[in-house]
């Protein structure tokens, strides 16, 4: 796989059991590129170190006066250095493709995982969390997956110098051979007190990116109740810490890189020191005294990639972790069988988007087809919760069976077809930096066009704003910042309603879309949407006047059930609890009936559903 080919047109199932076991699944899949960075670093290594045998047949050479043995050395060391270039460009250029492809392919899969889970992501992950493993913990994971075959090509080269040492000098080479495995494992006592100051600092540091994620999410509520100034000093304590714990781990790196340096030292002394011995004896030549010397120096280069390697894993396994406890996550459990509902059983695929009534077993709810329902319910976080079940997308409860259209279970539905049939528009919408044309560029039926779609949103003030930040003054080019932070709230409330428009879903549930619009535009904008999702099925949270009285059906949710179906006009009249939510005053006794429902009690499902108590 080269960079070019990049994204994966599979990225793969990843072993998500663990950190150590992502990071293994990750090295074999790119087996490949592992065995192709292998081979280049051994030819590299070997001729690092063949360096030093061409030295020492030089020295040799001089000393025995030969010419003929000076000219072959000569040309051992032009192949060596030659080696040596051909063998660290190619390395260099296999590694770091391991490397992007390594976090190139963590990358997609936690892409291709947050698109599964969509909302339901960031209530069992914080935000900041999800953006330190999207970024800089993809590369230290990628990182460690290139080092491995760099540091397998030092350590099969240490080996073979050793073993060609004890061939050519054996009393050398078997002071070598017992010098340099000390070298290795010198430091590994220690690595594990390295590794638990690099996880403190790696997880101060990801809670750092927490605070700092959730502060510029919250800034305009900050700037508007005044507590900037805490959340700083918050950051500030939290910055702080990173940089303590990132001192600690360093000097710990330091001590382990300067034992890497004062080892081979004294190794070095210890061959100079014999090797004299042996020369006075005449048991060597000076010239093999060289080569061993030369040997021992240049196998401090390949030797430092075991510090790597110690460094590399130290750092990535918490953030292999970390990915792998998103990787884990599932979009929902198997849905529950629901009685008298065809297709209904756990794990029975369906083919296709279903149509028909959208209708949730644990409240009771019904959304016939074609019809504008408005959903009130009193409590806001109650609402963003329903409107997320409506949608396909449930909160951690298990126990609660799946909501249906036309009497198939969302849950059971294969993703695209559940994300086709439903479209959920929260109560703060986020819109992506790009023009107006890319905002509105989405998967769409094409019955709604652009234009119809922003009149019918009251989106007029905002095309003008647009229109003035366009280089050539057409709106459609008009530049949208990160969120949208350069429109005002409501700005940004009926551009997304206007997007949501346009995909024109089979069914499409909006929660709360008018909060942030005044009363003029929210009825121009109840009008407009009345009329452009006529014979669509729509739902529509809210506890506006405005609203409900332009909803063909009216349904009020409370502690979770229905309680009462009408429309605005009678239940205004007829319901004191639906009468309280609305007008916003405390709740009057004596309930009254109320036509077309249940008094007090659940409202009739569909006729292919079981009522159960």
């Amino acid at each position: 796989m080269q960079i070019r080919d990049l994204p994966y047109p599979d990225p793969g199932d990843p072993d998500a059991r663990s950190g150590t076991r992502f990071l293994l699944w990750l090295g074999r899949r790119q087996l490949g590129g592992q065995l192709q960075a292998l081979g280049w670093g051994m030819l590299h290594f070997a001729s690092v170190v063949a360096l030093s045998y061409g030295v020492g047949r030089a020295v040799q050479a001089v000393a025995d006066g030969s010419g003929p043995g000076l000219a072959s050395a000569g040309g051992l060391l032009a192949l060596a250095a030659a080696g040596i270039a051909l063998g660290d460009t190619l390395l260099h250029r296999t590694a770091v493709t391991n490397w992007i492809t390594a976090a190139a392919r963590t990358q997609q899969l936690l892409a291709r995982r947050t698109a599964a889970l969509g909302s339901a992501l960031t209530r069992r992950v914080a935000a900041g969390e999800v953006v330190a493993v999207s970024t800089g913990d993809v590369e230290k994971i990628g990182w460690f997956v290139e080092a491995v075959s760099r540091f397998l090509a030092a350590a099969l080269t240490i080996v073979l110098v050793c073993a060609a040492l004890l061939v050519h000098q054996p009393e050398l080479g078997l002071l070598v051979s017992v010098g340099v495995p000390v070298l290795a494992l010198g430091v590994l006592p220690l690595l594990p007190r390295a590794t638990r100051l690099a996880d403190v600092q790696r997880e101060k540091a990801g809670r750092a990116t927490e605070l700092a994620a959730d502060t510029v999410a919250g800034l305009r509520v900050l700037r508007g109740i005044g507590g900037e100034e805490l959340f700083l000093g918050r950051y500030r304590r939290a910055s702080q810490e990173v940089r303590r714990a990132a001192v600690r781990s360093a000097r710990m790196w330091s001590l382990i890189s300067a034992l890497q340096v004062l080892l081979p030292g004294v190794l070095s002394i210890c061959v100079v020191w014999y090797g004299v011995a042996l020369v006075g004896e005449g048991r060597i030549g000076v010239g093999q005294l060289v080569t061993v010397y030369s040997a021992v120096m240049l196998l401090g280069y390949p030797l430092r990639h075991f510090e790597e390697i110690a460094m590399a894993y130290s750092f990535s396994r918490p953030s292999a972790a970390r990915a792998a406890r998103v990787l884990r996550l599932e979009r929902s459990p198997a849905p529950r069988a629901v009685a008298g509902v065809p297709g209904g059983g756990p794990g029975r695929p369906v083919p296709g988007a279903p149509a028909g009534d959208l209708y949730d077993p644990s409240t009771g709810l019904l959304a016939p087809a074609g019809v504008l329902t408005a959903v009130v319910c009193g409590d806001p976080d109650a609402a963003g919760r329903l409107a997320e079940r409506l949608g396909g997308h449930p909160p951690d409860a298990a126990d609660l069976p799946s909501v249906l259209l036309g009497g198939v279970p969302l849950e059971g539905l294969p993703l695209e077809a559940a994300r086709a049939a439903v479209l959920v528009q929260d109560k703060d919408p986020v819109l992506l930096s790009g023009t107006l044309t890319e905002l509105l560029d989405v998967p769409a039926s094409g019955r709604v066009d652009a234009a119809t779609a922003l009149d019918a949103a009251q989106c007029a003030d905002v095309l003008d704003a647009l229109a003035q930040a366009a280089p050539d003054g057409d709106p459609a080019a008009g530049p949208i910042t990160e969120r949208g932070r350069s429109l005002s709230g409501g700005q940004r409330q009926r551009l997304a309603l206007a997007r949501s428009l346009v995909a024109d879903p089979e069914v499409l549930v909006l929660d709360e879309p008018t909060s942030a619009v005044d009363a003029h535009t929210e009825a121009r904008i109840a009008r407009g949407v009345s009329a452009l999702r006529a014979g669509r099925t729509t739902v529509v949270l809210t506890s506006s006047p405005l609203l409900l009285d332009a909803a063909e059906r009216v349904v009020l949710v409370r502690d979770g059930r229905v309680a009462a179906v009408g429309g605005h006009r009678e239940l205004m009249a007829g319901e004191p609890g639906y009468r309280a939510v609305v007008s916003r005053r405390p709740e009057e006794d004596g309930p009254s009936p109320v036509p077309g429902g249940v008094p007090g009690g659940p409202e009739r499902s569909p006729s292919n559903i079981e009522e159960t108590a």
